[in-house]
């Protein structure tokens, strides 16, 4: 997600809000559904969403090109804020009611917490 996004960075996402073309939300892995991934929901699609990195050239990029749509069930939500770092910190889109606050990834390994 580099420019908008850094390894590092804290997310709110408004998790199982609506997504729209254009929004960065936090999903699951469809391959690795414990690891997280930040992507730019390009288009909804029959299941599901069509995920894209912002940077193409990154390395290890991982995205829709790759895995198809990511299935509803694994889009948690559109990420509304970036809290940390403070000198970072930034609101992203749209209201912030109900969140979830996650790191975002620093590496492939990177694994879901539980919210409960």
């Amino acid at each position: 997600m580099l420019p908008a996004l850094r390894p590092g960075d804290w997310l709110l996402v408004r998790e199982g809000a609506p997504v729209r073309d254009g929004d960065a939300v936090v999903a699951r892995h469809p391959w690795n559904e414990e690891q997280l991934i930040v992507k730019r929901a390009v288009r909804e699609e029959d299941g599901g969403w069509w995920l894209e990195s912002d940077n193409q050239r990154a390395r290890g990029r991982q995205d829709s090109w790759d895995f198809d749509a990511v299935p509803h069930r694994l889009v948690l939500g559109p990420v509304v804020a970036r809290y940390w770092p403070v000198g970072r910190a930034a609101v992203l889109s749209g209201s912030v009611r109900s969140v979830l606050a996650v790191p975002s990834p620093r590496g492939p390994r990177r694994t879901a917490r539980p919210t409960a």
